[in-house]
């Protein structure tokens, strides 16, 4: 199964492909999308809409995880963020992807092993996990982390939306 990973953020969003088969990873490729700091709010999340589609388009995953994120100081960073990361969830939602979100600390907790890993560290496990994997820069490998991630708990996530369907 192919999956991909986000880390969200308005000027850079990290993505991240792997290839899960049972309790193997396979690294595919990662990426960022960047947006004009110079252009319009509203211009901004076009570019970033647009990205995102042509990575979907380009590496046909099956299903997408995103990173949650916490409260900045600065709210309207935080909103920002928000509307940023607004896009990263509709677009593979539209593409009709299965989308699960990750709180960071799991994220950390799930490749390092503690929820409170530095990016470094994070970086380094996510090269040991997924051996040729290119890693552009910390935001691809942290939404490499949140594929890795998900690969791991999908199976649990998805017994319990099964139970939750059907006891409904």
């Amino acid at each position: 199964m192919r999956l991909i990973g986000f880390d969200p953020g308005l000027q850079i969003t990290g993505w991240g492909v792997i290839k899960a088969v049972g309790n193997r990873l396979t690294y595919v490729a990662d990426g960022v999308v960047k947006t004009s700091p110079k252009a319009s709010l509203a211009e901004r999340l076009v570019e970033l809409h647009a990205g995102l589609l042509d990575v979907i388009a380009e590496y046909n995953p099956e299903e997408a995880a995103v990173e949650e994120t916490f409260v900045n100081k600065n709210p309207v960073s935080t909103l920002k963020l928000g509307q940023a990361r607004g896009i990263v969830l509709l677009v593979p939602a539209l593409a009709g992807l299965h989308v699960a979100e990750y709180l960071p600390n799991l994220v950390k907790k799930t490749v390092v092993g503690s929820g409170h890993a530095q990016k470094e560290q994070v970086q380094m496990m996510v090269k040991m996990l997924l051996p040729g994997a290119k890693v552009t820069n910390a935001d691809a490998a942290d939404a490499l982390a949140v594929a890795i991630c998900h690969a791991h708990h999908r199976g649990t996530a998805e017994k319990i939306r099964k139970l939750a369907q059907a006891a409904t």
